[in-house]
């Protein structure tokens, strides 16, 4: 087991590990303080594989388990679905002493802070990823939103877990299709600042050994996190691919996944840095190769003008100027602020280089 301690507004561990759902209860009892109760969140897809696993464990370590099951999939992300946990959670008589439990993959935690994070003022929060998605990036940092019809997570808090317990035994139910959207998350972090990370994910199949790599990102993102919290500098370096990524979900209605749509915003990013003079030419074909060693496709039909009305929703958009991040080598990454005026051209170059 590894252990990872994020020294935030709040310090907390992320343990990474197997068969640490067994211990969800003896990890979470000694840390809920005067609290007895958990409201225990999870999806429809989740909840048939771990959910009376997660229950007994709390309930073995004396706590007082509420069960609420939401529709998987990023479209069930909502106020509707947000405006029923609390209601659920008031109806259960949860206090500010008590906490809620997120078992499942990043829409299960998103949503699940953000519960914690404004029910009664703010009640206690974990996570437990199931997903390699939720494990590398989702789970920690203490980013927590739902989505509104304009946009992606534009509603949300910054709001840190107590703890984070990623058993990597849920990884292996993961279905083909689910890992490899964790993969482009994985491959981001490479991007972003560890070229050695990419040549491993070059020469390995990491899914029947996930500890190392997931720890690896999992420090990554713990860095940014302490070095700024609250994403106004260089925490907004882990949206690389997102930008793009985000308003390819919101053009598909969310029918492609968030991993699909990173890995083809990794793409745009590199395209639109090479054809900026940012970045060398030789990236972008290796990048494609390495995105498709995982199953993950690399370009979208979406046109401009569909990207560009929902990139101006983007979260980091400061009046009229964008931030956007760019590849500038093989591992490397930097922000770059884009007038609103060029924005079409941007993504244009990131369709057709």
């Amino acid at each position: 087991m590894k252990t990872v301690t994020v020294n935030a507004s709040q310090t907390y561990e992320v343990k990474v590990g197997r068969g640490l759902l067994a211990d969800l209860g003896k990890e979470i009892a000694p840390r809920m303080g005067k609290g007895r109760a958990v409201c225990l969140v999870s999806d429809s897809n989740v909840a048939n594989l771990y959910l009376d696993a997660a229950q007994e464990s709390l309930e073995d370590a004396g706590l007082r388990v509420e069960p609420f099951v939401m529709f998987a999939g990023e479209i069930h992300k909502n106020v509707r679905t947000y405006a029923k946990l609390l209601d659920y959670m008031a109806e259960n008589q949860i206090t500010r002493a008590d906490a809620l439990v997120a078992l499942g993959g990043g829409v299960v935690g998103d949503l699940t802070g953000f519960a914690a994070a404004t029910y009664l003022r703010g009640v206690g929060f974990f996570q437990v990823p199931t997903t390699l998605l939720a494990a590398v990036d989702a789970s920690v940092g203490g980013k927590t939103a739902v989505d509104l019809d304009a946009g992606k997570n534009l509603a949300g808090a910054f709001y840190q877990p107590r703890l984070v317990l990623c058993d990597l035994n849920t990884l292996d139910t993961l279905p083909d299709d689910i890992f490899a959207d964790g993969c482009a998350e994985v491959i981001k972090y490479g991007m972003i600042g560890d070229p050695d990370l990419l040549d491993k994910l070059e020469t390995i199949d990491f899914r029947a050994d996930p500890e190392a790599i997931v720890a690896r990102c999992i420090e990554m993102k713990r860095d940014l996190v302490e070095a700024d919290e609250f994403d106004t500098g260089a925490r907004q370096l882990l949206n690389l691919g997102h930008t793009m990524g985000h308003g390819i979900e919101a053009c598909s209605d969310y029918g492609i996944s968030h991993g699909k749509a990173v890995a083809i915003g990794l793409t745009m990013a590199a395209r639109t840095a090479i054809a900026h003079g940012l970045c060398p030419g030789e990236v972008l074909p290796r990048l494609i190769a390495l995105l498709e060693q995982y199953h993950l496709p690399t370009a979208t039909d979406y046109t401009v003008e569909a990207l560009y009305d929902r990139v101006l929703a983007d979260k980091k958009r400061a009046g009229e100027t964008q931030t956007l991040v760019m590849p500038t080598a093989w591992g490397k990454s930097e922000l770059h602020q884009v007038p609103v005026r060029e924005l079409r051209d941007w993504i244009q170059k990131g369709l057709t280089l």
